[in-house]
């Protein structure tokens, strides 16, 4: 095992999910529900797919999905289903607080629940080992990193003015925003649910001749097709209830080329976290890889911070809060480091 190799592919994968929602800023003429569902074509249909082609053996992958057991595959669709739900609703959490502020409180709650819940209900017993002690601190330091980085979150919002709040995020909406953030949090923690569930499709990759870094790409075909039909869903009633569906046709080539490029980039960038993260955490000391999805979300909550600051979403907050910010940032990127103890 060499974690500190699995530290920084998880790394690489937290560049990509902080900075997916960048490329939206380009999209023109589409309101959210046509470019998230847009980007989702990408992220959850496109990718899954194109990169277990690539990654697993030649010619191996549909023995791999037939041979894999139905029940490992409907529950990792099921709970990608629930993810689904965490999902959408993050986008909307961004919309209302930012790319700072909402991806902090989404993705920590996520990473409390994504990789406590699994070996709680494995029967594991966290307190009896190094790797357990070890996990329980690494999500207090990611708890603790979130919650000075919401502390500051809250002095911003006591030094902007409305005008400034409403320039960097233009829906802003923070009573709205935290509750839609909890909830996407908790629910986009069945995402590691799905992996749990997909163990034994894992075990059929392996058997195949699939390298290890690489064992999770097919799992994420189903957990990622849950997650489709829920968006697909609640995109589509927006999109007959707004008649947003429109957007699609009513735009000129120009923008309609460009908007499918810049929610396409976005996708690619959204799955890229989840394809270095398998390759990350099968690089992670025995006893100590359902971390890894802390370091995801710690990571994520840390670089979407700095793309925060360089989109001026923190624009206008005193040296205290900025300094405030920064501290989060830090106790989040030490919690990432607890998996070289192990």
């Amino acid at each position: 095992m060499d974690p500190l190799a699995g530290i920084f592919l998880i790394a690489l994968g937290s560049i990509g999910a902080a900075s997916f929602y960048v490329p939206f800023k380009k999209v023109r003429e589409w309101a959210w529900e046509s470019y998230w569902i847009m980007q989702g074509v990408a992220a959850w249909l496109i990718a899954p797919w194109l990169f277990a082609l690539i990654f697993v053996p030649r010619g191996e992958l549909m023995s791999i999905i037939s041979e894999s057991p139905s029940s490992a595959k409907l529950m990792s669709m099921f709970f990608g289903i629930l993810w689904g739900f965490g999902g959408l609703t993050f986008g909307l959490s961004i919309r209302y607080l930012g790319v700072a502020l909402g991806q902090s409180i989404a993705l920590g709650l996520c990473a409390a629940f994504g990789t406590l819940i699994p070996p709680m209900i494995a029967g594991d017993n966290l307190f009896a080992t190094k790797a357990g002690i070890l996990t329980l601190t690494g999500v207090a330091l990611t708890v603790a990193g979130i919650a000075v980085i919401g502390y500051a979150g809250s002095l911003k919002t006591k030094q902007m003015t409305k005008e400034e709040q409403q320039a960097a995020v233009k829906e802003f909406a923070l009573k709205k925003g935290i509750l839609i953030a909890i909830f996407a949090g908790i629910m986009s923690a069945c995402f590691n649910f799905g992996f749990e569930a997909g163990k034994p499709i894992e075990s059929v990759a392996l058997a195949h001749g699939t390298n290890p870094l690489f064992q999770k790409n097919p799992t994420m075909i189903f957990i990622l097709l849950g997650g489709f039909i829920t968006n697909l869903f609640y995109c589509g009633y927006l999109n007959i209830r707004n008649k947003t569906y429109r957007d699609y046709f009513s735009v000129s080539g120009n923008v309609l080329i460009n908007n499918i490029v810049f929610t396409f980039l976005a996708g690619i960038l959204w799955f890229l976290q989840f394809h270095f993260f398998g390759m990350g955490s099968s690089k992670l000391p025995a006893g100590m890889a359902v971390f890894g999805w802390s370091i995801l979300m710690a990571l994520n909550i840390a670089i979407s911070n700095i793309w925060g600051i360089l989109l001026k979403e923190w624009k206008g907050v005193s040296r205290k809060t900025m300094a405030v910010l920064i501290t989060g940032i830090a106790i989040l990127i030490l919690s990432a480091f607890i998996v070289k103890l192990g």
